[in-house]
């Protein structure tokens, strides 16, 4: 898989994305802070959310828009409330674009509807990601597809014969450039129930790139992705685990994220190849 000049496969170090989300609590200063960070923290990509709001879910104040999850952080939310406190504005989109082309700094996004998609065409995104809950949003994803730009799609919530389903419809349109992330769609996930073997299933179905969507607490689930061949890891991020933002709950903080980066790079080093030999310092 190849985004602009990135080329991303198990041939090269991972491609870790820093998932900004809602964790700029609404303020675009603090957005493009987390942006700088991951810059910082050697990311190789930022990534934001783009939906319009009422496109996403509707203003209902009703029992099925309600979160009732006893364990959820989001307990006691409506899906309306929620959603406008994770929004990227739109109206942000050109700025934080803007800013990334200033520090070279590769920025994409996940699209959730088309007058989204319209908005980040204009802003030239480098490659699209389609989320868990879109999977099956077949009218978006056609449109994407035509693009022709990169496509990265979330597995979450999703059994095999779903995933079928969307690959067939991107190789309809002979579209070869687009990963699988291995997904669980629960926040925070617990370890155990991540499947990271998971990874090996997609990689052998599809034969495609796949990457692991990470939403555990820590970087371990993301370092043993890696032999496993997980190509691409995405986190999100936030400035400080006590910021109390939509998502911080289970993001990691920017040194957490460095710290990411580098164990996750020598994850893939350390894999070296198959044969058994001496190397050549314990010849030495």
């Amino acid at each position: 898989m190849k985004i602009q000049k990135v080329k991303i496969g198990t041939n090269y170090k991972p491609f870790i994305i820093g998932e900004v989300s809602g964790n700029h609590k609404g303020y675009l200063k603090r957005a493009i802070q987390i942006i700088r960070q991951l810059k910082k923290a050697g990311a190789s990509s930022c990534k934001l959310q783009s939906f319009d709001l009422d496109e996403m879910t509707l203003n209902i104040k009703n029992k099925n828009f309600l979160i009732k999850d006893n364990k959820s952080y989001w307990k006691n939310y409506y899906l309306y409330e929620l959603y406008k406190k994770a929004i990227t504005p739109l109206n942000w989109h050109p700025k934080i674009f803007n800013y990334c082309k200033k520090i070279n700094f590769l920025c994409f996004s996940s699209v959730f509807d088309l007058k989204s998609l319209k908005i980040l065409e204009k802003l030239n995104s480098p490659a699209y990601k389609i989320a868990s809950f879109e999977i099956n949003h077949f009218p978006l994803i056609e449109q994407v597809i035509k693009t022709k730009k990169p496509i990265i799609l979330s597995t979450g919530m999703c059994n095999l014969e779903e995933i079928r389903e969307v690959v067939k419809m991107i190789r309809f349109y002979k579209h070869k450039n687009f990963a699988l992330m291995k997904c669980t769609s629960s926040y925070p996930t617990n370890p155990k129930h991540s499947n990271l073997y998971g990874i090996k299933t997609l990689k052998n179905t599809f034969k495609c790139e796949v990457g692991l969507s990470d939403h555990t607490i820590g970087i371990a689930a993301a370092v043993a992705s890696i032999p496993l061949g997980a190509s691409i890891i995405e986190k999100h991020v936030t400035l400080s685990k006590k910021d109390n933002s939509v998502d911080s709950f289970f993001s990691l903080d920017p040194a957490e994220f460095k710290n990411l980066v580098f164990e996750c790079n020598n994850a893939w080093l350390a894999l070296g190849s198959k044969q058994i030999r001496p190397t050549n310092l314990e010849k030495k």
